[in-house]
């Protein structure tokens, strides 16, 4: 499954995509705003890691690619049980591809994706509060924020607001 965008295409990983992943995802700009489960440094051990993990993965995770390298992810995870029509979607980007529109791309892409195919009526992101950048990704897909969960996130010892966004299904 590809879907082909403006400036790139998302398409599954591959455990060839190891040397890449590792060299795109080492930069603390980018760990600053994950989760813990991402690291840094990344190294190529955490990226072949990784990929292994997702060859058994049931949530939908791609590879950012532009000029056939993977240079970013995102994924939507499918929820269950009284929210089983929603999904959480992640994502992420390497510095050298900033400010493109990529991002904004993929997100609708796969957010038009998971309304269409998946059964989902709504998609959401949670970020952290000083995350301004990511902020805009999603409010340039349509998403709009929904609520603010006050100091529920540490990350580098630092407690913040985690700021949630979504999108809806138009027809639900």
């Amino acid at each position: 499954m590809e879907f082909p965008l403006k400036n790139a295409k998302l398409r599954p990983w591959s455990l060839n995509d190891a040397e890449s992943l590792s060299f795109h995802a080492n930069n603390i700009k980018i760990a600053n705003y994950l989760r813990n489960g991402f690291p840094y440094p990344y190294t190529l051990k955490d990226a072949i890691g990784w990929l292994q993990g997702a060859q058994d993965n049931p949530n939908l995770l791609l590879a950012i690619c532009v000029d056939d390298e993977a240079v970013g992810g995102i994924g939507l995870i499918h929820q269950t049980n009284i929210y089983r029509k929603s999904a959480e979607i992640g994502y992420w980007l390497s510095e050298k591809h900033w400010n493109k529109g990529i991002m904004t791309d993929a997100i609708s892409t796969l957010s038009k994706y998971a309304f269409s195919n998946l059964g989902i009526v709504r998609v959401y992101a949670g970020i952290f509060e000083n995350n301004k950048a990511s902020a805009q990704v999603l409010i340039k897909a349509g998403f709009e924020l929904e609520a603010i969960h006050k100091q529920a996130i540490i990350k580098n010892d630092i407690i913040m607001d985690e700021h949630i966004y979504a999108i809806l299904k138009a027809d639900s």
